[in-house]
């Protein structure tokens, strides 16, 4: 189930902290539902995923020791496990109102047709990947009961391109390094066409940003919003450095370690909630 990936689900709470006067009128119930849903159902992913990719996993150096493919959980215990949680997903999903609903289902329905395809297809497999993290910010929103700007949006979106086009090019090193088996869509890549892509999506995601925080500069006074740009820059070009290294296969990781990165993070959110709420 990977509970340790729970930590992604945190993402439900992003659009909490721009809110400001708005948090009053926030449902907060529904944001706590959309975090556990998040969290059953993206377990409910993982055991399906595990589950069909069993012979593949057993021959890669850190995979072979997951649950399933050590034989420690049985295929069918584990589809039987990710049927149960995805129902009682949905069902919390419902509780928090039809729009999040829709949104659980949406994220469950992309994950579904990357267990069973779309992960072997170059480019629409990284749209996969990176629409699971920004579904997971618009279901905050959408449980809360929040407008979210199109500029939040797009920073989200290309962030979490960002974040899985690092965990491929993270990949494709380790097995130029290792001589180890890869994943097969991560042989359809080339390590410079990775690079263009996070190098790409690094550049928007900044860009977007920095849009965001003009746009809410415009109705708060000082507009600390701008200067949120430099630390959330430099945390973007911190996590770079292990991206450009090949190990950013597990981002969740690095962001949990790397204090440098967590005192950019930090900084950034303080700057950000002065902005809002000063």
């Amino acid at each position: 189930m990977r509970v340790r990936q729970w930590t992604k689900n945190v993402l439900v709470f992003a659009s909490l902290l721009p809110a400001g006067a708005a948090l009053r009128d926030v449902n907060l119930v529904g944001v706590f539902l959309a975090f556990v849903a998040f969290c059953l159902i993206s377990s409910s992913v993982y055991l399906i995923n595990d589950s069909r990719d069993v012979e593949a996993d057993r021959a890669h150096p850190m995979k072979r020791h997951r649950p399933i493919a050590a034989g420690v959980v049985s295929v069918p215990t584990a589809l039987g496990t990710a049927a149960v949680l995805a129902v009682v997903a949905l069902s919390l999903a419902a509780l928090g109102g039809p729009a999040l609903l829709v949104t659980v289902a949406v994220y469950y329905a992309i994950q579904l047709a990357y267990c069973f395809g779309m992960k072997h297809e170059p480019v629409v497999e990284l749209a996969c990947v990176a629409s699971g993290f920004m579904l997971r910010a618009l279901a905050g929103g959408v449980a809360a009961g929040l407008p979210l700007s199109s500029w939040f949006l797009l920073t989200t979106a290309f962030g979490s391109l960002y974040i899985a086009s690092g965990k491929r090019y993270g990949e494709a090193r380790m097995g130029e390094r290792t001589g180890g088996q890869v994943r097969r869509v991560v042989q359809r890549y080339t390590t410079s066409y990775l690079r263009f892509v996070w190098t790409l999506s690094a550049t928007v995601v900044v860009l977007t940003y920095a849009l965001w925080s003009f746009e809410v500069a415009e109705v708060t006074r000082p507009p600390w919003s701008v200067v949120s740009v430099v630390p959330f820059t430099l945390a973007i070009l911190r996590f770079g450095i292990d991206v450009d290294a090949g190990t950013a296969e597990e981002p969740d990781d690095i962001v949990l370690h790397d204090r440098v990165l967590l005192v950019l993070g930090g900084i950034w959110m303080a700057v950000v909630a002065t902005a809002v709420y000063a």
